[in-house]
């Protein structure tokens, strides 16, 4: 097997534990967790993509997905904060409502 094929592979199998991760975790950390494990799965599939293909851009994109994803971390974490702090609990089933 090829580089390429494992690389893929492996993301494939990142961005599919994330999948199941988002849909049956119920705690907003895992989840919020399994959602930045399937970014980091797409960003190796743009760099493997970009190696195979000799070119940049699916680096330059990664990069581009790497600062959109830090900016989701702080405010992602500050509604989970601000709802742990309302309500008490950080369960996904909990908050039906963002209004008090």
């Amino acid at each position: 097997m090829s580089d390429f094929a494992i690389c893929l592979a492996v993301s494939a199998a990142l961005f599919t534990l994330g999948v199941v991760g988002v849909l049956v975790k119920r705690n907003a950390i895992v989840v919020f967790m399994c959602i930045e494990l399937m970014l980091n799965a797409a960003n190796l599939a743009f760099v493997t993509f970009s190696r195979q293909h000799g070119t940049v851009d699916g680096q330059i994109f990664v990069f581009f997905v790497m600062a959109i994803a830090a900016a989701e971390v702080a405010i992602g974490l500050s509604i989970i904060v601000t709802v742990f702090r309302n309500r008490a609990s950080i369960n996904v089933d909990d908050v039906t409502m963002l209004r008090r």
